[in-house]
């Protein structure tokens, strides 16, 4: 099983490949979370919330649920985790970059796929 830690490194590595201009107003970085974070609308489908971007109080900021990637990739190759933790930090700052252009497309592609998966008369495919 892949550490903490190690998921830290990775995550490091691959944000030191994104350009400097996507973190601006990003004041409070990426934060790796050690817990797993089920879908808050229905946890009893086992839908995983992979990463989130945040904008409140604190400021503007990325989370990424270790737990969420343990409990999905566990057993996966490490290139399949890492591709993993790439593409979230992709979405993250997509959310975040769409933030400052005042637009939520995405947060509006998140909910209807959302709904998808909620949904009892779809079929579930697992998430990637």
């Amino acid at each position: 099983m892949i550490t903490f830690e190690e998921v830290g490194e990775i995550l490091d590595v691959i944000a030191d490949e994104f350009p400097k201009e996507l973190f601006r107003d990003l004041n409070g970085g990426i934060l790796l979370l050690p817990e797993a974070c089920q879908d808050k609308g229905d946890s009893a489908h086992g839908i995983y919330t992979m990463g989130e971007y945040v904008q409140d109080d604190m400021g503007c900021y990325i989370i990424i649920y270790y737990g969420s990637f343990v409990a999905l990739y566990n057993d996966a190759p490490p290139e399949k985790l890492r591709e993993e933790l790439r593409e979230t930090l992709i979405h993250e700052f997509t959310h975040h970059i769409e933030s400052l252009a005042g637009d939520h497309s995405l947060d509006i592609e998140d909910e209807f796929e959302m709904a998808k998966l909620r949904s009892p008369h779809k079929k579930r495919l697992p998430r990637k």
